[in-house]
């Protein structure tokens, strides 16, 4: 009887680490498609400063997004071309749909 026990026993802890591998797996995944996600995707614009304030100059972008780019030497009214994060403008434009 100890020998069916055994096997068992064995059978328990393969089935313990396909679930662990899998679970690993799918964190895994989670982890890397999360990364991509959030991950800034920066370009060069043209755009026109709304605001400067203590955390940096707010702008809008030509399409009509508004930014904060940061420090800037600029005054309210001024087009600058500043570094803007592509993928902030996806997600505000799937949250705030025009249409």
């Amino acid at each position: 009887m100890s020998a069916i026990n055994n096997r068992s026993d064995k059978k328990s802890s393969k089935n313990t680490f396909i679930i662990a591998g899998v679970i690993a797996l799918g964190a895994g995944l989670l982890f890397t498609y999360l990364m991509f996600y959030t991950a800034p995707e920066h370009n060069m614009e043209m755009v026109k400063i709304i605001a400067v304030t203590e955390n940096g100059c707010v702008a809008e972008t030509l399409d009509g997004f508004a930014v904060n780019i940061g420090n800037c030497q600029g005054e309210p009214g001024q087009y600058v071309n500043a570094l803007v994060d592509q993928k902030t403008k996806e997600r505000a434009a799937l949250m705030n749909p025009t249409k």
